[in-house]
């Protein structure tokens, strides 16, 4: 029994800190000393890398070229994200349990929809990338699809969590009047979790932005298809060119999301 309590009083973040730095130990026992670390080029190219900051590809094909991509870029990740709310929403309702009053129903739908989530969210996107292309070609429905699937995975997960943890005297002074259990959800425990389920649905855009980027390097098209032919050609001026671009639509999109999350909470 004394072992037990012992072990009963370790520090959950104490233990998992301890694992970590085992297994940090661990990979760097297997790393080959003896060999050279880095590319014998790989520092001169790296400072070529950087010294291109200083002076990027402005020309006037540089930036159609960017803006084109950064416009395949933007279709992607708002096509994707409008896919997986058409995924998250029903599902995230189903697998909060909120609409169902039979417990053993409940669960069930609770346990069948929260695997579908996962199973949807467990594959990455670029994995997704794969799969399409494959089935359907270089074709734009491969993006979307590739973006939509795992993300209505992650976001039917989140808009189940938040559904469940709206405060509940509200609710109960609903249900007081009587009120059916979809008006409760409809004019009590949505209202209240609409403002968290927005900011994380911008969130996902600004993930989506990145992620679509990511998905050109499969040839689809946007600003990774064009970082990836520009680094083919080690032309890392206009690398920066596409990069800022990037940079500027991602900036974009977290104002944009924080201007809306300030007129919903005010």
């Amino acid at each position: 029994m004394g072992y037990a309590n012992k072990f009963r009083s370790l520090d959950s973040r104490k233990v998992l800190t301890f694992i970590l730095a085992v297994g940090f130990i661990w990979s760097l026992m297997h790393v080959q000393w003896s060999q050279d670390l880095v590319h014998p080029g790989g520092m001169q190219a790296l400072s070529q890398f950087f010294i291109a900051l200083l002076n990027p590809d402005l020309s006037i094909d540089t930036l159609l070229l960017a803006m084109a991509g950064t416009w395949t870029t933007i279709t992607y990740a708002v096509t994707g994200l409008c896919l997986a709310l058409i995924i998250g929403i029903p599902c995230g309702i189903v697998a909060s349990g909120t609409l169902v009053y039979s417990r053993g129903i409940r669960w069930f739908l609770i346990g069948s929809t929260r695997f579908l989530l996962a199973f949807f969210r467990s594959i990455h996107e670029l994995v997704w990338a794969w799969l399409f292309v494959a089935a359907v070609g270089l074709s734009p429905i491969a993006a979307v699809c590739a973006l939509g699937i795992p993300y209505g995975g992650i976001l039917g997960r989140i808009y189940s969590e938040l559904l469940q943890d709206v405060p509940q005297p509200p609710l109960t002074a609903l249900r007081t009047t009587g009120a059916p259990e979809w008006k409760v959800f409809w004019f009590g425990r949505l209202p209240m979790a609409l403002p968290d389920m927005l900011s994380y649905t911008f969130y996902r855009l600004e993930c989506g932005v990145r992620s679509a980027a990511i998905l050109s390097f499969v040839g689809l098209g946007g600003l990774g298809h064009r970082i990836q032919m520009s680094l083919d050609d080690l032309a890392y001026a206009q690398v920066w060119t596409y990069l800022f671009f990037l940079i500027s639509l991602v900036i974009f999109v977290d104002v944009w999301s924080s201007l809306v999350r300030r007129r919903l909470t005010a």
